[in-house]
């Protein structure tokens, strides 16, 4: 399961207001010529005393110099020149291997930038050949045979081959690992390196998703004497090599000299991915230029003025961000079927999209975004009716509502829309309190491993995950053995139309028995220089590829 962005660490930068009364710009004036008279020291020139001075003739050096001093404090993307980005994200990633761990902050930093996979999904949601340049698919969809890329490095030097992938799909589905789509691999048999160039993969049982699977984050190729400490200092095949984590600041990454699409090269010679968790802090180093780009702004009240701003492209596109109130329905009331359909028909989806994300957001009604093949629209199965709602809850035995908790992360749209929700449901006789809770560490270790907790709320982020739901471990504790069924079906249906009707139908059951409060899609609002080309306008998958952007002149 991943997280879509929202809010790390707070972090404030915006300017203090200073007694002398003096603006901003007059401050940074100061510093600038108090740091050019530093750096013309160095030089061995001296301040220019005043018009008509003896010393006047050195007013050109001294003016060079202090225009020196100045490029040097500027914002990184203005003395790094057009072969160097800066990344703004929410939240920052706990690690920086996508096969070991589930934020989805982990592989917007190194999806497709460090790490590749047989194959990737493209910005239009598509499959496309990357360590793989082929396949050929049996006729009774069990055996998968991947012809490989050949002359493919790793960072390390170590080459890529039919014996790497073997080791890096062989860790992803092993007894330890901790990879957080390991169910996707256990539908696999064996597999074979049958030569350095071709991978052979057999299945257990046809998997019409295999070819999809393989192209997310954790299916990247990882090497093998570099992949326990790929968490720290991550080796790949991508395009850039890592430099630095700064934790709490910034990840680092640089162009690889050795990369092995000679055909299609980056532009770009340098990437840093900055962290800031505050809606406020983003636009502030937006329009200071210390951020280049925020392809997920967290301050959807704000995104207007960006809109207005001709220095900025602010782009609205579509996301697999699906905002759930998750409930434990392993544990009493979410145990009663009534109950959970009772809180859902207490939700004003459109009043709390309003609320929470100015606006900006589609109501879902299921576990599936419009953006993916096979959507249902089912938000009128239970629409807002709130005398409907008591009704069921008198009829589950709760005629005065109930009290519970809801663990909240720090990201923006989880707290503001665990807010506008406690308001609804206080309207049908229910008290929520709200519990912040630390993402990713505490949240994992109490919401999702250990599964304590009543409610909680936070965006979905994978494409067509409502598997996740047929998972017996998995945290919403919902068990429904007709739903199991038919996702099992639709996994092993190679048959396009008759996988998205299954899929159709595991929609309407999870709309039906409301194992979560399902909210909205969160669109994604980008932010960046207009002058910055190839960023994603869509997110068909979490991530922040950079090897198509570019500076325009």
């Amino acid at each position: 399961m991943g997280v879509g962005s929202g809010e790390g660490a707070a972090m404030d930068v915006r300017p203090a207001r200073i007694a002398t009364g003096l603006s901003t710009t007059g401050l940074r004036v100061m510093g600038l010529r108090a740091m050019g008279l530093r750096v013309m020291s160095l030089f061995g020139v001296r301040p220019t005393p005043g018009r008509g001075s003896r010393t006047s003739r050195h007013r050109p050096v001294a003016r060079a110099v202090l225009a020196l001093a100045c490029c040097a404090i500027l914002s990184p993307a203005a003395f790094a020149g057009r072969g160097h980005v800066v990344v703004g994200m929410s939240v920052e990633p706990q690690g920086l291997d996508p096969t070991a761990a589930a934020p989805v902050a982990i592989g917007q930093v190194t999806w497709q930038n460090i790490y590749q996979g047989l194959v990737r999904i493209d910005r239009d949601g598509k499959v496309q050949p990357q360590l793989a340049e082929g396949w050929t698919v049996s006729p009774d969809g069990l055996t998968y045979t991947f012809s490989l890329r050949k002359g493919v490095k790793f960072h390390n030097g170590e080459a890529f081959d039919a014996a790497t992938a073997k080791f890096a799909l062989d860790r992803a589905r092993g007894a330890a690992s901790t990879n957080p789509q390991k169910q996707f691999f256990s539908v696999i048999d064996t597999v074979t390196a049958q030569d350095p160039a071709t991978l052979v993969v057999t299945l257990k049982e046809p998997a019409g998703n295999l070819l999809y699977w393989l192209g997310w984050p954790a299916s990247v190729m990882v090497e093998p004497k570099s992949a326990q400490s790929n968490r720290t200092e991550p080796v790949g095949t991508g395009p850039f090599k890592f430099v630095r984590w700064a934790k709490g600041d910034r990840v680092v990454l640089e162009r690889d000299a050795n990369y092995w699409n000679t055909a299609k090269p980056v532009q770009l010679q340098r990437a840093t991915f900055r962290f800031i968790g505050d809606p406020q802090a983003q636009a502030a180093a937006l329009r200071a230029g210390d951020v280049d780009a925020f392809p997920e702004f967290a301050a959807p009240e704000l995104y207007g003025t960006f809109q207005k701003d001709s220095r900025f492209a602010a782009v609205v596109g579509n996301t697999e961000l699906k905002v759930v109130a998750g409930m434990n329905n392993r544990i009493k009331p979410f145990d009663d079927k009534r109950v959970r359909q009772a809180l859902m028909l207490a939700v004003d989806r459109p009043l709390l999209i309003e609320g929470a994300w100015s606006g900006l957001g589609q109501a879902i009604g299921s576990h599936y975004t419009p953006n993916d093949p096979g959507f249902i629209d089912l938000t009128g199965v239970y629409p807002a009716d709130k005398a409907r709602a008591r009704a069921l809850l008198s009829e589950a035995g709760y005629p005065n509502g109930f009290t519970f908790t809801i663990k909240v992360p720090q990201m923006s749209y989880a707290r503001r829309s665990a807010e506008v929700l406690q308001a609804m449901l206080a309207e049908i006789g229910v008290t929520m309190t709200i519990v912040p809770t630390e993402f990713p560490a505490k949240w994992v270790s109490e919401v999702m491993t250990g599964h304590d907790f009543d409610m909680t709320i936070v965006a979905h982020a994978e494409p067509m995950d409502i598997g996740i739901y047929a998972r017996p471990d998995y945290y919403f504790g919902y068990r429904n053995a007709a739903f199991d069924a038919t996702i099992r079906r639709a996994e092993q249906t190679t048959d396009e139309e008759a996988r998205l009707k299954l899929y159709g139908e595991a929609q309407t059951m999870l709309a039906e028995d409301v194992p979560a409060l399902y909210l909205f899609v969160m669109p994604k609002l980008g932010i960046w220089d207009k002058k910055l080309k190839g960023l994603w306008a869509n997110e068909p998958i979490p991530s922040n590829d950079l090897t198509e952007v570019f500076w325009e002149d």
